[in-house]
C-alpha cells in the first residue's frame, strides 16, 4: 500500500466521520478567535481604559436592558462576556499547546530511551512515572503551583508540565517495546547501524502514533485543567483572562439572575473540549490497527 493511497484513504475516513469533521471545525473556530482576538473582539476585556464600570452587570443584548456592543452582556467590571470568552480561549488554547509540546517532547524522549535501553534508566524512569501517576494531576498541579513563589501563565505551564509528561512517557515506552522487537530493527541493527539511527529512524517513526492520540486527548485534558486551576483561584492570575476564572465570578451573581455570566463561558469551554474529543474519538480509531474499516 503506497504512501499515496493511505493517505487518500485516511482522508476518505475523515470526510465521512461528521463528528470529526464538525469537532475540527470547532477547534479553527477557537484557533482563529483566539488569533484574531484584537481585532475581532469589541472590547479589550483587560484594557482598563476600555472598561468601564457604567456597563456594570449589562444582560444579553437580546433581553431589555442589553446594550451593544455587548452580544452576550457583562460582568461586574464592566468587561463584555463574548470578548472576555475569546481572550480566556486564548488562554487555554495558550496553555494546552504549551503543556502538550513541552510535556510530550520531554515525556517522549524518556519514554523512548526507558523502553529501547531498559535497565536502570527504564526503572527509575517508571519509577518517577508510578509515583507521579499515582496522585491526582489536579492536586499535584495545586501543590505545585504553592511551591513556586511567583505565579503567571508561565508557571502554570510549568506545574501542570511536571505531572503531565508521565502519559507520553508511558505511553511511548509501551509502543516502543513492540517495535524494537520487529524484524526491520534487528534487520537494521545486524548491518551494523548505531543507536541514534535505529532510535529516530526505525523506532520512533513506528511508536508514535499512540503519541498522536495522547496529544489530541491531552489538549482537552489541559483546558479543563487550566479551567479548574483557575476556577479554584491557583490558577492564571486575576490580571489573566480565564474561563475557569469567570465562572468562579459568575457564581456569586447566578442567584441573583445574571445567569450569563456562568452560561457563556461555561457553554464555550464545554463547547472548545467536545470539539477536541470528537476530533480526538476519529484519531483513535484511524490509528488503531485493530479496528476494520470499510
Amino acid at each position: 500500500m503506497t504512501k499515496r493511497h493511505i493517505r487518500s484513504k485516511t482522508l476518505h475516513s475523515y470526510l465521512h466521520d461528521p463528528p470529526a469533521v464538525i469537532g475540527s471545525i470547532i477547534i479553527l473556530i477557537f484557533i482563529l478567535a483566539a488569533l484574531l482576538a484584537p481585532w475581532i473582539t469589541p472590547q479589550d476585556p483587560y484594557d482598563l481604559e476600555k472598561v468601564s464600570l457604567d456597563h456594570f452587570l449589562l444582560p444579553p443584548i437580546w433581553i431589555q436592558g442589553g446594550q451593544a456592543p455587548f452580544l452576550l452582556g457583562t460582568d461586574d467590571q464592566g468587561r463584555g462576556i463574548l470578548s472576555t470568552i475569546i481572550y480566556g480561549a486564548r488562554t487555554s488554547l495558550i496553555v494546552s499547546f504549551s503543556v502538550v509540546s513541552i510535556a510530550g517532547i520531554v515525556g517522549v524522549i524518556l519514554g523512548l530511551l526507558a523502553g529501547y535501553y531498559g535497565g536502570w534508566i527504564d526503572a527509575i524512569t517508571m519509577r518517577l512515572a508510578d509515583t507521579l501517576f499515582s496522585f491526582s494531576t489536579t492536586l499535584l498541579a495545586i501543590l505545585l503551583l504553592g511551591v513556586f513563589k511567583e505565579g503567571g501563565l508561565g508557571t502554570v505551564i510549568v506545574a501542570i508540565c511536571i505531572a503531565d509528561w508521565v502519559r507520553y512517557a508511558r505511553t511511548l515506552r509501551g509502543s516502543v517495546l513492540e517495535v524494537k522487537e520487529e524484524a526491520y530493527v534487528m534487520a537494521a541493527k545486524s548491518t551494523g547501524a548505531g543507536d541514534f539511527r535505529l532510535l529516530f529512524r526505525h523506532i520512533l517513526p513506528n511508536a508514535i502514533p499512540p503519541i498522536l492520540v495522547v496529544v489530541a486527548v491531552d489538549l482537552a485534558v489541559v483546558i479543563m485543567l487550566e479551567a479548574t486551576l483557575s476556577f479554584l483561584g491557583v490558577g492564571v492570575p486575576i490580571t489573566e483572562p480565564s474561563l475557569g476564572m469567570m465562572i468562579a465570578i459568575g457564581k456569586d451573581y447566578v442567584y441573583a439572575g445574571m445567569w450569563w455570566m456562568v452560561v457563556f463561558p461555561g457553554a464555550a469551554l464545554i463547547l472548545l473540549v467536545v470539539g477536541i474529543n470528537l476530533f480526538a474519538d476519529w484519531l483513535r480509531e484511524e490509528l488503531n490497527p485493530k479496528i476494520e474499516r470499510a
